[in-house]
Formats: structure tokens, sequence, C-alpha cells
């Protein structure tokens, strides 16, 4: 394995012609609906776009990325992107942490200083050495170049680096596409991954699970009835044909930020406004990591190699699992227990939805460092 330093950068060129190409969008017909249930309402798309186009400014961003310590490590036929931040403590524990889609590392970014740094205050003054990759196909980790690259080979390949940085014990934390990859590295690697967090645990209630059902199952299995009804058709198009997807989300920023601002929309606990967790530059600059390096096609292929074929064995190391009111696949401690089976952690949350680093990070890290804690 190869690794050396790497920097992100957006050349003006590029910056140019995303601003021509949101400029001059061919819009199409408005919804005949006055909410959200059809997509992304005209609306709201044409003034986010326009904003992205005439008022975002991107230094900001690359300004936060420049000032974290990032690395491309050459494994096998992939380049992975990662951020790697020491905690002051040098026997500080290391913390793996993986994002999913249509997420990327930018939804970290508000709970690297907090988690590397000690809080006397708080969990015993615990932080971490954190260690933040980015999926393979997305943002700035190349596209496999061959079919294979489904979340068991990426959880391979996280513990590969892992052991590469030197840590021989870490904890293992993410959500969405991270839930499964860091799961399928407590059943991979549970010898150096000690312990496992995630807040949305990859559990498929049945049989008993299913019976004297308390009203917060109920509710549930309505919102993962919902999600296959009316909110899953990303997923089946990005698990069939993402290539076919992927060229008008290479191709326009306007169908881009359709395509992935919904989602947040959807999946945030946003109370009908994105506004209220999630600034328009916050929204932007997680598009600008699917935009810049052209992901929108490569990211997709994760679902084409691994939706819906999850490994459901068992997880028995320490697990640790903290449920916000608006992920959307929820569920109970007992359905939790049924598979996480050393589950020394488990929190219902008031506020927070799917992207809980991204919306509430105070609450993102107070759960972490309290679960963590109990591992140590």
């Amino acid at each position: 394995m190869r690794i050396r330093d790497y920097r992100i950068t957006f050349p003006a060129d590029e910056l140019e012609r995303l601003r021509r190409k949101l400029n001059d969008t061919r819009w199409p017909q408005a919804e005949s609906v006055s909410d959200w249930s059809q997509g992304t309402p005209l609306g709201y798309l044409r003034e986010f776009c326009a904003y992205w186009a005439n008022t975002y400014d991107p230094a900001p961003l690359l300004q936060r990325l420049d000032n974290l310590p990032q690395f491309v490590a050459s494994i096998d036929d992939a380049e992975v992107h990662f951020v790697h931040v020491r905690a002051a403590n040098p026997d500080a524990p290391a913390l793996l942490m993986t994002h999913g889609w249509p997420g990327s590392i930018v939804e970290f970014l508000k709970a690297i200083a907090p988690l590397s740094e000690s809080d006397p205050a708080h969990a015993g003054g615990l932080a971490f050495h954190l260690v933040l990759p980015t999926l393979p196909g997305y943002g700035y980790s190349s596209a496999p170049p061959s079919a294979g690259w489904g979340v068991e080979r990426i959880a391979s390949t996280w513990a590969r680096l892992m052991s590469e940085l030197g840590y021989t014990r870490y904890f293992a934390q993410g959500g969405d596409w991270g839930a499964a990859v860091t799961t399928q590295i407590a059943l991979q690697d549970p010898t150096h991954c000690v312990g496992m967090h995630t807040n949305m645990p990859i559990v498929v209630p049945r049989g008993d699970l299913l019976e004297n059902l308390t009203a917060n199952e109920e509710s549930a299995l309505a919102g993962r009835k919902f999600y296959q009804r009316w909110d899953s058709g990303y997923s089946k198009q990005q698990s069939t044909r993402p290539q076919t997807v992927g060229y008008g989300l290479v191709d326009s920023p306007a169908g881009l930020a359709g395509w992935i601002v919904e989602k947040f929309y959807q999946w945030t606990d946003c109370n009908g406004d994105l506004s209220n967790v999630l600034s328009r530059d916050e929204l932007i600059d997680n598009l600008m990591m699917y935009w810049m390096p052209g992901a929108g096609a490569s990211s997709g292929r994760l679902y084409w190699e691994s939706f819906g074929r999850a490994d459901m064995r068992p997880v028995t190391i320490p697990s640790g699992v903290s449920m916000f009111p608006k992920e959307i696949f929820r569920s109970s401690e007992r359905w939790v227990r049924s598979r996480y089976t050393n589950l020394v952690h488990f929190s219902e949350l008031d506020v927070g939805g799917h992207f809980a680093a991204f919306e509430c990070p105070d609450v993102f890290v107070s759960e972490l460092k309290t679960c963590f804690a109990k591992m140590r």
C-alpha cells in the first residue's frame, strides 16, 4: 500500500463551467402539486441553483478541507482518499468513520474537532484519532475500474488501511452505506475492530419480532412501508441502472441538485424547511463532492453492487446504536439486540435525522463519546 499527501482543488475553468451550466439549465414544467410529493419543486430548485451559480463561494469549503490532513492510499486498483486527524494524546483510541449516499466527508466536518479533542467534562475526556475514508467512486476516491467493490470488499480495504496506519485496535462508526460497511468490518475484523456504533442498524425484524408491537415499532414499520412505496425510487434506479441515470447527474448540476437535495429534505429532521437544519452553503458543499470529481454515476454503483444483499450474520463485538427520529429505517432496542448481540449502548434521541453528524453534531458527538467510553 502506498500512501501520499493529497490536497483537493477546484480548477477555475471547472468552476466557470459549473456556473455556466447552472445558468443555462433547461428547466422542466412545474410540478402539479404544492409540496415535495412529486420531487424537488421547480421554484425551490431554480432559486437554489441561482444561488449556487451566482452567490455560493467554494473558498471556505476548500479552506476547511485544506486545514485537515488529507491523503490518498493506493490499494489494489483503488485510490482511496481519506482524512486522518490525530488526537493530542498519542494513546487515544482510533475511530474509523464511513459516510454514505448522498453524503460525503463533508457530513463529518463539524464533528471532527470535538471528536478529536478532549473534553474533561464529558466521557472522561475521551478523544479519538480519526480516520475518515471516502467510499470508492465517491468524492476524490477513484471509481473502481471493474466490478466487485461491494460493502464486503470496502470493509476489508478499510481494515487494511487501519492496519497500514498502525492501528491494531480501533472503533468503527457509520450511517447509511457507512452502516453497512461498519457492520461488515465488525464481522470481518473482530480481532482489531473492538467496538462499533451506527445510527442506522442493519436489522430486518421477522417472526417473533413482529409480535406484540409497541407504538414505536408500529411507527417504524409504517416508516419502512412509506420508504418502499414512495421514497425508494432512487435506490431502484441506482441498484439496476446506475450508468443510465449517471449521464444526467454528471452533466447537469441542476439535475444532480434535484436528485440529491430532495433526499436531504426527506431524510432530515427539518420540519418541512431544509434551512431549519442545513444552510444552502452546507448543502452545496456536499454537492461539490459529487459535481467537481464527476461522481454522479460512479457513486451509484455501490447500489448495483450491494443494495438488498446484506450479510445478515449476528454481530458479536461490542456495539452501540443511536436512533434519531427522522432516520429512514428506525429500529427498537429488541430488534437491534436480535442481531447486534453484544449491545452496550442504545439511545433514542428527540431530534435529528439520517445525516446526524451534519444536522446535530453536538448530539452526534455526545452519543459517540458516551457509547465508546463504555467499550474502553
